[in-house]
């Protein structure tokens, strides 16, 4: 059961990431490589002035990618939490020395816990992914 919530949030994260390039993140890789192009064609710049001019054409995708990360992490942290907080919880309930019936009983309270988080944060998914669109998209 909680395999499957993974896999859920991982198709979902999977789906709208590759959208997210899609949409804003190879047009600034392409206009990157345009830049970094014109940099190239300066045959009058000396090789450091190229050099600098290559990075600052990276220094946009270098950034969006890095709030992708960073966002990405941020969820996935809070994800993390959320189940261990069920685990945690269970902890408590179970007592030192559960009986076979308990550990059933348990587990299938920890699945229900962690199905919860999943849903839950799959839902802020729509929001979080808006939210980047608006940040990329004023790159």
């Amino acid at each position: 059961m909680v395999e499957q919530q993974k896999q859920r949030i991982e198709l979902e994260l999977s789906r709208r990431v590759d959208e997210l390039d899609r949409t804003i993140l190879r047009k600034m890789q392409g206009e990157m490589h345009e830049c970094a192009a014109r940099c190239c064609r300066d045959s009058n710049a000396s090789m450091d002035s190229v050099q600098r001019c290559i990075e600052a054409c990276s220094t946009p995708v270098q950034r969006a990618q890095q709030h992708v990360e960073t966002e990405l992490g941020n969820f996935n942290n809070r994800l993390q939490r959320c189940v261990m907080d069920c685990n945690d919880s269970i902890k408590d309930k179970m007592g030192p020395k559960p009986s076979d019936e308990d550990i059933s009983k348990y587990t299938a309270m920890f699945e229900r816990c962690a199905i919860k988080c999943v849903d839950k944060h799959v839902d802020l998914l729509p929001g979080l992914f808006k939210s980047m669109h608006q940040v990329l998209g004023n790159k």
